[in-house]
């Protein structure tokens, strides 16, 4: 596939995430609806995330040993584990055997966290691409800005 498939992922947990953050928040004044509303969108970002992780790391490997971009991914892929776990923390507290319930004090700081640890992880994705280019395909094969990273193929004719 030419497309990563990683970019077009990332949008579900990030959105389901955000929103559920927003959620928590607002339940202290909207209430049940509200944090019901947040656990789904909870439940839905860890398992659309993990498939995103899982697309992140193969566009991981196949950034070269020896180039910059490497750290910075190494940092994203870091950032997007906290992310999960603050998140997923999150759900399992407030889940009680089958039951979801209204998010404790702690759940809800660990909503926030992780919407903190989100925030770092896009940076350091927006990095990734806009800096060191990855996942980018270049037409201009004399662009410097991303050494190390394999060229595309031109085609010709």
């Amino acid at each position: 596939m030419k497309h990563p498939l990683h970019p077009a992922l990332v949008h579900f947990p990030i959105a389901c995430w955000t929103l559920a953050t927003l959620a928590d928040v607002g339940s202290r004044w909207w209430g049940e609806p509200a944090w019901r509303f947040a656990g789904g969108l909870l439940l839905i970002g860890a398992v659309s995330a993990l498939a995103t992780m899982a697309a992140g790391f193969v566009e991981l490997i196949k950034i070269p040993n020896d180039s910059p971009a490497l750290r910075v991914a190494n940092r994203h892929l870091l950032m997007a584990v906290i992310t999960w776990s603050c998140y997923t923390a999150s759900l399992m507290l407030r889940v009680h055997g089958k039951t979801l319930h209204a998010p404790d004090t702690l759940a809800l700081a660990l909503g926030i966290a992780g919407f903190l640890a989100l925030c770092a992880t896009g940076w350091l994705g927006g990095t990734l691409v806009y800096t060191h280019g990855v996942g980018v395909q270049r037409e201009d094969a004399d662009d410097s800005r991303s050494p190390g990273l394999p060229r595309p193929r031109h085609k010709h004719g």
